[in-house]
């Protein structure tokens, strides 16, 4: 009863980290237009949200296994909560604000990292799913919570006060964390003073990934997003190829998600042995939707068919609880961020991909051909995993 208290507490401050992020990224972005007038610079701004997410997972995931866990996850709430306070303050130059922006987007790695690895510690087995379940659902609202938050509060009151709001909902979280969580000793590997450095966990956390089979079919399988998120970068272009407007643009964009939130709830209601045995699947059925485009199917069997490719996508929360379950506890902060960083990786790549291929071809045969590409991707990995269940790792 106690642990699912206390991951209630946890959940509370990942609702307010991640609306957090998503207020930091809406409010500059829109300071930055009203200070300049460039949707160019507005842009460059945004996309530098992402960018950190890149390197923070190897370089600052490794302070979870180095440190207590909850320590890591207050530390990094405060500091981005002091950050954002300072990007609050009126006038402050716009290299100064990009600079506090790529800080505080850094921060999400390790705080990210020592969640992942924390939660198997309150809840175990079943229940453990379940709570992911519940938290990447809950990511995915809160980062659309966030977005019209954002929008609604600098329209109401200005940049500077929705970013002193940003602050708080960090300050919550760091709160919540602190007199929820309870405080943890570190895995026994990592307790002593043979402690290894930053590099040592950077190369033992990926020579562990990379010579594991089990965890290296399993990121194979997490990186096939990369392949079905990447029609998300074509929403715009799609919805002008099928005669709509902003409208068109808005339910593609909402297809896959809500389809993923919908997948996942019926997820959670299977046995686990049910849920492993179909992960392969339906990481296959995330991508062979999309193949039907080649057609140029209309609006709403497009909405549908990338609806159903989202539905499948729920395979990642099998994917992600394996993962975490499958490292050893020691390990689990680092082997989170890398993990982390290659799925960023390959959506960035594949969203990337995908808009360079629409300038040239017609964006419904982009998306079959991404597709037909994540079918076989899906396909190799789902059979490599599966023989690592029925062989030694």
């Amino acid at each position: 009863m106690f642990a699912v208290t206390e991951f209630r507490w946890l959940w509370g401050a990942q609702l307010g980290s991640v609306i957090g992020d998503q207020l930091a990224r809406v409010a500059l972005a829109v300071l930055v237009f009203d200070r300049t007038g460039s949707a160019g610079l507005s842009a460059v701004t945004y996309a530098l949200t992402f960018l950190p997410d890149i390197a923070a997972g190897p370089l600052l995931s490794w302070l979870a296994d180095r440190f207590p866990r909850r320590r890591v996850m207050v530390w990094c709430d405060l500091t981005r909560a002091a950050l954002v306070a300072l990007m609050a303050i009126p006038g402050a130059p716009i290299w100064l604000l990009c600079v506090l922006l790529v800080a505080v987007q850094l921060l999400a790695a390790p705080f990210q990292s020592a969640r992942a690895a924390m939660l198997p510690d309150i809840l175990s087995g079943d229940t453990y799913v379940l709570a992911s379940s519940v938290s990447n659902v809950t990511a995915q609202a809160a980062q659309l919570a966030g977005f019209v938050t954002g929008g609604t509060l600098v329209a109401a009151f200005g940049t500077s006060q929705a970013l002193a709001l940003d602050a708080a909902t960090f300050l919550l979280s760091a709160v919540l964390v602190r007199l929820g969580v309870r405080d943890r000793p570190l895995p026994t590997a990592t307790s002593s003073a043979d402690r290894i450095s930053w590099w040592g966990s950077l190369s033992a956390g990926a020579r562990l990934v990379w010579g594991d089979r089990r965890l290296r079919y399993l990121i194979a399988l997490a990186c096939v997003a990369g392949f079905y998120v990447s029609v998300e970068g074509l929403a715009a272009p799609y919805a002008a190829v099928v005669g709509g407007g902003p409208l068109a643009v808005g339910l593609l964009l909402a297809a896959n998600p809500a389809g993923q939130m919908v997948g996942m709830l019926l997820l959670t209601r299977l046995a686990p042995a049910r849920r492993l045995a179909l992960m392969g699947p339906l990481a296959v059925g995330s991508c062979l939707p999309l193949i039907a485009c080649l057609i140029h199917p209309g609006l709403w069997v497009t909405v549908a068919l990338w609806a159903v490719s989202g539905l499948c996508s729920s395979y990642q929360l099998a994917a992600n609880a394996s993962f975490v379950l499958t490292v050893p506890d020691a390990q689990r902060g680092q082997a989170f961020g890398l993990a982390r960083t290659a799925l960023i990786v390959s959506q960035g790549v594949g969203v990337l991909a995908a808009g360079a291929a629409a300038d040239r071809w017609h964006p419904a045969s982009v998306v079959a051909i991404a597709g037909a590409l994540g079918t076989a991707v899906a396909l190799g990995a789902a059979i490599g995993y599966r023989r690592t269940t029925t062989s030694p790792a």
